[in-house]
């Protein structure tokens, strides 16, 4: 692996496991607030365990390298995007912001997922 290929593989990882740990995060402020919404519990439940399974993943590949870990990582991720997906088709779209927000939960995951891939595809 070249020296760039290392710098990069490592700032996704350090990307991946930050917005792991916000995903976790954020799904536990609203699990544990005095008062959810009911409504938002299912979605929090789905936030915090995408976050704990992405960093759970990538901790995997980095020690097993085995490729079925980034096919689990996009399944994640994809379900997590439906269910964000669902959850905004739900509610109904307030304003166009909405779909800038879909698509930067997208490049977010698929930054989650090219971690996870340069981390299997590594060198010795």
């Amino acid at each position: 692996m070249k020296k760039h290929d290392t710098i990069i593989m490592f700032g996704l990882i350090v990307f991946s496991a930050l917005t792991s740990f916000m995903f976790a995060s954020y799904g536990m402020n609203i699990i544990l607030a005095p008062s959810p919404p009911v409504w938002g519990l299912t979605f929090a439940y789905v936030t915090t365990a995408y976050g704990l399974a992405n960093i759970a993943i990538l901790s995997i590949a980095w020690s097993s390298r085995q490729p079925w870990a980034t096919v689990a990582n996009k399944f994640i991720a994809l379900c997590y995007l439906g269910a964000y997906i669902m959850d905004a088709v739900n509610g109904g779209f307030k304003s166009s912001l909405e779909v800038v927000g879909i698509l930067l939960l997208a490049l977010v995951l698929l930054t989650n997922w090219l971690a996870v891939k340069k981390v299997v595809a590594r060198e010795s």
